[in-house]
Order: C-alpha cells, then structure tokens, then sequence
C-alpha cells in the first residue's frame, strides 16, 4: 500500500500498489513513484502486511525500503515510513 502525503503530512491518497501471493510480492518503484506523482505527493510512506503475522523486518523488507528510498530521493518524494503489519501490530522497517 501506498499512502501519498502532501507538504504539509496530510493524506492526499491512499493507494493499492501491487497484491501479492501466500509468501511473496513484487514492488517495483516504478509501481510505487508512479502513483505518487499522479497524486502530486511531497512524500510518501508505504505499508504491507506479513500473513505470517510475524512484524520481524526481513532482509527483503530492508531492501525494499532501501530501493524506496533512494528512488525518491532521485524524484524529491521522501519516504516518511515503510510500516509492515500482522498479528493485530505493525513495525516499522525504517
């Protein structure tokens, strides 16, 4: 999921950026900057759930919010968070 922010931290855009299977998803910042941009986002904070129910950051989790990241530093879209949930919790993998 993608949550678009304007300047000043309001939500302009809640958006479902890709659906994925039992153990796996692909997100591509394209998918993600894409949608961002549409919605005229100054930042952006992303958000998936673990059906483990398991809020352990994993190393694709930390790959992925690193990938983010550096991608929206190149387009001047900060990554405010990047929130995984389960179990009834959320951490986050910043």
């Amino acid at each position: 999921m993608l949550i678009a922010l304007n300047g000043a931290q309001r939500v302009i855009g809640v958006f479902e950026v890709t659906r994925g299977m039992l153990m796996s998803s692909l997100v591509h910042p394209r998918e993600v900057f894409n949608r961002a941009i549409l919605a005229g986002a100054a930042s952006i904070i992303i958000a998936h759930n673990h059906p483990s129910e398991a809020l352990d950051v994993s190393p694709q989790d930390r790959d992925v919010t690193e990938r983010i990241r550096e991608a929206g530093e190149l387009l001047g879209i900060g990554l405010d968070d990047h929130i995984i949930c389960g179990g009834g919790g959320f951490a986050s993998a910043f």
